[in-house]
């Protein structure tokens, strides 16, 4: 029978034109001495692709074929398949719909391995074919939290249920070591490592304890926990976190350091007393994320000139401004690993230090302990520094000290929270700085924001209509859109970048500066001078693929 299946198959590779008489012949020898089957051999050496091969195979067998970037995999599935049986056959759960359960494999011929599948489920399966590439990174994906069975914890959770919501704190120490609670938190921070998340919303509601997770940007809602944990569960986090649980009418904060499926993860935790109990936002700093060099933050060709040259300079500040989350940080620290040299001494003062630069000499701002960015900096200067980078310019005092660095030779980089390039030097004026300090002192200020990256995998083509004309004007002709695949948990979008907006000091903006005119005629002298807006920067990533026109519009408007 498996040299008349072996046959068949090579039979229909050859009607195709997928492989040639003697590439079969040599895949036929290779076999004899293997256990594979002719088609896996036949795609290890390169003559034959696993879409072709899945074609033929649904062709032959009359199995449809499962295209797993077109379904969103459900992990609570994991429970009808243990992990071990399902790597073991290659097999994959997707549905389970009127007594059946629908499977994806690589190999659905394998009757062994049905079997084993309707014996472990108790219920009857029906195959599916998928390739081994999609197949490997489904299982990935649902069995990757480990002991996470969802099902199983919340069930376990029911002897939690009691009728006073606020436990007695001995009750409460008790219940936060138990293996249920564990594994809860567990579960929420294991699962937000996996999605690529960058914050953890634990919030409690009136009937229940909604778990958001913000990926790329935006806030999604993935799971639920039953009200009557709440306690326990805030308390459990707030005990890792080095946190008061007596305390629950005052916010905390804290930090967890874990080591979650072999990833160092540094995580800063929020506390915050609402009107349904202690609401609880984790940040996550993934110790094993590499620090990105300028060229991969998504900079035109043009703005990155810009920003090189700028970052360049001997001496002046610079500032990139922009909401909380709009990725100052990382291109400050890009910008820092490219001057970075044994000739210079950097030396920065952050709160908190989010990534950690060998050569570079870093201060942790402590301002309970009277260690502020404006004390921190005053010391800096005295250290002999070459490039100085203060995480955040929040006041006076700190505006002052670091125009003084910046006329006494010194490169300064820094942020700000303002909506655009012109506002930040308007802005430095109006903590009280002279405008005639401002601008012989500050070289250039960047906005950005990030957006989300279309997913390569589902982006489809679409004409324009009457809203994309008027945004982008009327020679526009293709746009791209999201669609919605596995890969990108049916979004759309796969990652961010940055779009910027540079405004270069000259003469005549300094110039309208010290005169002090209003906003709209120095932004309409930095566009004149070249500089790109953010809108407009966006506008050119959108018809380049890189985004979409709605991602454009809800980021600036």
């Amino acid at each position: 029978m498996a040299k008349d299946h072996i046959k068949k198959l090579g039979e229909l590779l050859l009607d195709f034109n997928f492989i040639t008489k003697e590439q079969l012949n040599k895949a036929i020898k290779e076999q004899k001495n293997s256990e594979k089957r002719l088609g896996e051999i036949l795609v290890e050496l390169g003559f034959l692709n696993e879409s072709d091969l899945i074609q033929v195979l649904e062709f032959q067998l009359g199995i449809p074929h499962a295209n797993l970037s077109k379904y969103v995999i459900n992990p609570h599935l994991a429970q009808y398949i243990p992990e071990n049986i399902a790597r073991r056959y290659n097999v994959i759960p997707l549905e389970k719909k009127k007594g059946k359960l629908k499977v994806a494999m690589v190999d659905p011929t394998n009757i062994v391995a049905l079997d084993d599948i309707e014996m472990t489920s108790s219920i009857k399966v029906e195959p599916l074919i998928a390739t081994r590439n999609e197949v490997k990174m489904a299982l990935n994906q649902i069995y990757s939290v480990k002991d996470s069975d969802a099902a199983d914890v919340f069930a376990s959770l029911n002897e939690y249920k009691m009728d006073n919501e606020e436990p007695e704190l001995n009750q409460l120490k008790e219940m936060v070591e138990d293996a249920p609670i564990v594994r809860l938190a567990n579960i929420i921070i294991s699962q937000a490592i996996q999605l690529k998340a960058s914050d953890i919303h634990i919030e409690p509601q009136e009937d229940k304890v909604r778990v958001r997770y913000r990926v790329d940007g935006v806030l999604r809602e993935d799971l639920t926990a039953p009200k009557h944990v709440q306690a326990a569960l805030i308390s459990r986090l707030k005990i890792i976190a080095e946190m008061d649980i007596t305390e629950r009418r005052v916010p905390q904060d804290g930090r967890i350091e874990m080591n979650v499926g072999g990833i160092g993860v540094d995580m800063r935790v929020s506390t915050l007393p609402t009107v349904n109990g202690e609401k609880v936002v984790i940040r996550i700093l993934n110790k094993e994320d590499r620090l990105l060099n300028l060229q991969e933050l998504g900079f035109s060709e043009t703005n990155l000139q810009r920003f090189n040259k700028l970052i360049e300079k001997p001496h002046g500040i610079i500032l990139v401004t922009g909401p909380t989350g709009s990725g100052k940080s990382t291109t400050l620290f890009a910008a820092l690993n490219k001057l970075n040299s044994v000739d210079k001494n950097i030396i920065t003062v952050e709160d908190p230090v989010e990534y950690q630069l060998d050569g570079i000499n870093q201060v942790h701002a402590r301002p309970k302990a009277g260690l502020t960015f404006a004390s921190a900096l005053r010391s800096i200067l005295r250290q002999d520094p070459d490039i100085v980078m203060v995480g955040e310019i929040r006041d006076e005092e700190t505006a002052s000290i670091a125009i003084r660095a910046a006329l006494t030779g010194h490169l300064v980089l820094s942020t700000l929270h303002t909506n655009d390039a012109v506002s930040s030097i308007t802005r430095l004026v109006d903590m009280g700085v002279p405008p005639y300090l401002v601008a012989s002192s500050v070289i250039g200020v960047m906005a950005q924001r990030l957006v989300r990256r279309l997913c390569n995998s589902c982006m489809e083509e679409y004409q324009p209509g009457p809203e994309e004309r008027d945004f982008f004007g009327e020679d526009v002709e293709t746009l791209y859109r999201p669609a919605g695949c596995q890969r990108c948990s049916s979004s759309g979008y796969r990652g961010r970048l940055a779009i910027h907006e540079i405004l270069v000091m000259d003469s005549k903006i300094r110039e309208l500066l010290v005169r002090g005119e209003e906003e709209q005629i120095i932004k309409k002298q930095a566009v004149d001078a070249g500089m790109i807006t953010l809108k407009e920067d966006g506008k050119q990533k959108a018809i380049n693929r890189v985004t979409g026109f709605q991602e454009i519009v809800r980021i600036v408007g």
